[in-house]
């Protein structure tokens, strides 16, 4: 080889490997740059757009006038103890981090690793967040939010579940408008019962108030209004209805435009209220039984697409409570007392979006409930929050009025396989039940001045109607979620079910702001390989086929023995026959292959799961970069063609 082929080679090289060094710099440049020009530019490429902020949150944070403080702990000593914890902190993280990008500087994330012992484990414990013991070891960890404004307000996640995964969005969003708007929300509730200190007639005395308005008391301001009412004050944030019996024109209309104009209501109706005491007098504990006790709130439901039937009285043979009657007699199943678990909460589509009301309860107990449904030809939105099992079926609500007997109610009843709402949400637009306008003023007899005309009517809602209508009113009292007991001369309530809990949940929702109450539950970010689950299904049915074959042998067998023995003529001996003997064998033998055949199975099965998990592998570390690589040669092919025609 010459020296000038040498050079040319020499130079080639040179060239191949500057040529190198200036794409490696190149590449190093864009990704410099990439950090600084396309901060902030993110695309959300998940089935459920799991990382992008929904509009309601966006809303919340373009609304702030001042900036929030965020301090977000999490003990980073809890992810050797809890891995899972560690993963969920960084979804935690992830959110807050893309809140504060999203905000134009109006929320200050701080993230905080309360070490034990030390000033911001003080500052974790002075804000109230949860401390969770880790192992033996006797340390404490945190994994919690706290936020505060610029006039010392404060509010607190006291410690993320990660079972409230789908609710994580929600709950930071409220806990930012909570700080941003921090006026106590204002409810005013109209009831029909005694839900305050008031008279029982039939014992007497005082009665003392529900436990469910102290709890009411404690998360808002509570106006108690009165049944007469001809207009609902506009700083009123959620009207609250229990029980609304026999409301005049003036006062549905006054109710129907509060509606209209954007209100949000909380509202109980109920075919039959245990609670109700009318007709009641004392000494005469029957005087009520053939009392009216049924609440419907027409015809302002039928306007707003809610069916209700207050003559009906929903049944639930797999919800039926066991009751007691009398002291020393035995408990009956009572199919119009019923107990409702976390199935009964949840929507038939795994996949939809859970509603916060009653996403993290785990048990609601009714009596005597009614139930409602969407209209026909309504076009409202419908969102069952409580329903039935498909054990469930109708019962005239006049068989309870005179029982004594509640194991009568099981004579003719037939489920109809349907699920019956109990309770449900109701958005969208709705139409005024008096489209002609307000109801004719009632006369004054007293020589009093008639009320002043009311404001103009509105045919529609102003805004989407937000509205939670329930089909019971007992689920409120304290005898189907509480037990009151006295300490030192100190009454406490101790919950057994979560009525107090929906209530709760549900006020503080529809207090909220529009944005807040739009920020629904998101689907979980915990994605299972869906072809893994199958082949895990498929196995199971076969072990299980398995085992239901070994069980039914072995029940053969024993039956067979006992044959064999019973036709024996010397019971007393304990040596076996040579039948029983060659039986024995043989089923030992034939256990044995069946339980080869059951590691068989399970074997297949972890074979199969492996060779998907290796495939899947494959897929996401080799296969792409390879097509990756395959492209950029094709691509260096390409364009050497394209130079060596121009040459």
């Amino acid at each position: 080889m010459g020296n000038e082929t040498r050079a040319k080679l020499f130079g080639r090289r040179l060239q191949g490997a500057t040529a190198l060094a200036i794409l490696a710099l190149l590449f190093i440049g864009l990704v410099v740059l990439s950090n600084y020009a396309l901060r902030g530019l993110r695309a959300d490429l998940t089935e459920n757009n799991l990382y992008t902020l929904a509009p309601g949150t966006r809303e919340i944070i373009s609304g702030l006038e001042e900036p929030v403080n965020l301090y977000f702990f999490f003990s980073r000593n809890a992810g050797e103890e809890a891995p899972y914890l560690k993963i969920y902190a960084a979804r935690v993280r992830e959110l807050l981090e893309e809140l504060q990008a999203r905000s134009g500087g109006r929320i200050r994330l701080r993230v905080i690793d309360p070490e034990p012992f030390s000033e911001d484990e003080d500052r974790a414990g002075e804000f109230g967040l949860t401390a969770i013991p880790l192992g033996n070891s006797g340390d404490s960890m945190y994994f919690g939010l706290a936020g505060t404004n610029s006039t010392d307000g404060r509010a607190v996640i006291e410690l993320f579940h990660p079972d409230k995964e789908e609710f994580l969005e929600y709950d930071v969003a409220r806990l930012i408008n909570q700080l941003a708007t921090p006026k106590r929300p204002v409810v005013g509730l109209l009831s029909s019962l005694p839900l305050n200190s008031d008279f029982d007639p039939a014992s007497g005395q005082m009665s003392e108030p529900w436990v469910v308005v102290s709890q009411l008391d404690q998360i808002a301001t509570v106006r108690t209004l009165n049944a007469d009412l001809t207009g609902i004050d506009a700083d009123i944030d959620l009207l609250m209805l229990v029980h609304p019996k026999e409301l005049s024109q003036p006062t549905l209309y006054a109710i129907d435009q509060f509606v209209m104009r954007g209100g949000h209501a909380l509202i109980f109706i109920d075919p039959q209220s245990e609670a109700d005491t009318s007709g009641q007098q004392p000494g005469n504990p029957f005087g009520a039984m053939g009392a009216n006790r049924s609440s419907t709130l027409e015809p302002l439901l039928s306007a707003w697409g809610v069916e209700y039937k207050p003559a009906e009285i929903v049944g639930d043979l797999r919800h039926a409570l066991e009751v007691g009657m009398r002291a020393g007699a035995p408990t009956v199943r009572h199919l119009g007392i019923l107990g409702f678990d976390s199935e009964n909460l949840a929507k038939d589509d795994a996949d939809a979006p859970k509603d916060v009301i009653t996403s993290a309860l785990g048990r609601i107990n009714v009596a005597t409930a009614g139930h409602i449904e969407k209209r026909e030809g309504a076009s409202v939105g419908f969102e069952p929050l409580i329903r039935t099992s498909t054990d469930a079926g109708i019962i005239p609500a006049q068989r309870f009025q005179m029982l004594t007997d509640p194991s009568t109610l099981l004579d003719g009843f037939s489920p109809t396989g349907q699920r019956y709402t109990i309770a449900a949400r109701i958005t969208g637009p709705l139409k005024s039940a008096f489209p002609n306008g307000a109801p004719p003023a009632t006369p004054t007899t007293d020589g009093a001045k008639p009320p002043l005309p009311p404001p103009a009517a509105l045919g529609e809602t102003a805004k989407p109607a937000n509205i939670v209508v329930v089909a019971d009113t007992d689920m409120l009292s304290d005898m189907l979620w509480v037990r009151n007991q006295s300490f030192f001369g100190q009454r406490f309530a101790q919950a057994f079910a979560n009525n107090g809990d929906l209530v709760a949940n549900a006020i503080d929702n529809l207090t909220g702001s529009s944005a807040l109450i739009s920020v629904r539950g998101r689907a979980s970010f915990v994605r299972p390989f869906d072809r893994v689950e199958d082949l895990r299904r498929a196995a199971d049915d076969r072990f299980r086929a398995k085992e239901k074959q070994l069980e039914e042998q072995l029940r053969a067998t024993e039956q067979k023995l006992t044959e064999l023995q019973s036709s024996r003529n010397d019971q007393s001996s304990l040596i076996l026959s040579p039948e029983q003997e060659q039986e024995l064998e043989r089923f030992q033998a034939e256990k044995l292959s069946i339980r080869k055949e059951l590691r068989d199975v399970r074997h297949g099965l972890a074979q199969e799961i492996d060779g998907l998990g290796t495939r899947l592998k494959i897929v996401n570390i080799a296969l792409m970069p390879l097509v990756l690589v395959a492209l950029a040669i094709g691509l260096g092919f390409w364009r050497r063609r394209r130079v060596g025609a121009a040459g």
